[in-house]
């Protein structure tokens, strides 16, 4: 099975966040699941896929041109797969990934996770996304999507939407019952 997973490309976050991102990468690896991942360096990009190559994941990156430019392209992926822009990159992630994981992250991460989401929604797929919401990271977001809710903008019981947890455990069980 293949995991997409989005996240921050910062450094300077606090460091339980990056350990986040080396137990994402190692539990990857020990499940026998391929890592897809945006193929740059920085932050908690860079802690999954070496966590993951490290215990012996495959790791496929997928990279723009523009980050190959700014001479950020990572040098651990088993395949590396090479567009000319976001949009392409969003698009070859989900097309090539079983189900996607949202670390936290910023624009770029929230960015991915509603690309993913309103593919969904319209039924380009049906590949599951869930949101680490470690610390509460994401409650701006749930609380958000509650608004819209509330107000109509959202239906009551959305057909496909993103799947909220809030520890490492649940995450990897969630994943586990996946079907790629």
């Amino acid at each position: 099975m293949k995991v997409a997973v989005y996240c921050s490309a910062k450094d300077r976050i606090p460091s339980e966040y990056l350990a986040l991102g080396d137990t994402l990468g190692k539990w990857i690896a020990e499940s026998g699941y391929t890592l897809v991942y945006g193929g740059a360096t920085g932050g908690l990009m860079t802690r999954v896929s070496n966590a993951a190559k490290a215990a012996g994941a495959r790791v496929e990156g997928v990279i723009p041109q523009r980050i190959i430019q700014a001479k950020r392209m990572a040098d651990n992926c088993d395949e590396m797969h090479v567009v000319d822009n976001m949009s392409q990159r969003k698009q070859m992630m989900r097309e090539i990934a079983d189900c996607f994981v949202c670390l936290p992250g910023s624009y770029g991460t929230m960015d991915e996770m509603m690309d993913v989401v309103a593919s969904g929604t319209v039924d380009e797929h049906r590949k599951p996304i869930f949101v680490l919401n470690y610390k509460g990271f994401y409650e701006g977001l749930k609380q958000q999507a509650h608004h819209m809710r509330e107000l109509g903008f959202l239906p009551p019981i959305e057909q496909y939407a993103p799947q909220f947890v809030d520890t490492m455990d649940e995450l990897q069980e969630k994943i586990k019952k996946v079907k790629s």
